[in-house]
């Protein structure tokens, strides 16, 4: 929403700021509003994340490794275990219906995990986090 309005802004400096030099530099800061804002807003959520894993409650704390956990064995069963069991069925003679998984939606969850999982794990090797 605030890029919508980015353009119109900078052209009615224009008409309202003679100074080109002013002009410019009010131009510079509206058109980096947006990302001004998406950057702070990131860094609110990273303090909140920061505040949850730090909790003694698994309920807030732990909401987290359970995602990765239950993604990981969906992905296990997808990949390794279906087609697994399926070329043994295969191989007696059966078939086996499994069923379908919305792999959009899980890659989806699990690479966003997987990336936070990683600053995780470099958070560690520093040895800022347990």
């Amino acid at each position: 929403m605030l890029q919508a309005l980015i353009g119109p802004v900078t052209g009615l400096l224009d008409k309202f700021i003679e100074d080109k030099d002013q002009r410019a530099q009010l131009a510079h800061e509206i058109a980096t509003m947006a990302e001004r804002h998406a950057h702070e807003a990131a860094m609110a959520q990273i303090d909140v994340n920061k505040q949850e894993a730090q909790h003694r409650s698994v309920w807030v704390a732990g909401w987290r490794p359970a995602c990765g956990w239950l993604c990981a064995a969906a992905m296990g069963a997808h990949f390794v275990i279906f087609p697994t069991i399926a070329v043994v069925a295969t191989a007696f003679g059966q078939t086996v219906d499994f069923p379908e998984f919305d792999m959009n939606s899980l890659m989806t969850v699990l690479l966003g995990m997987l990336g936070l999982g990683g600053l995780r794990s470099f958070e560690k090797s520093k040895g800022v986090a347990k």
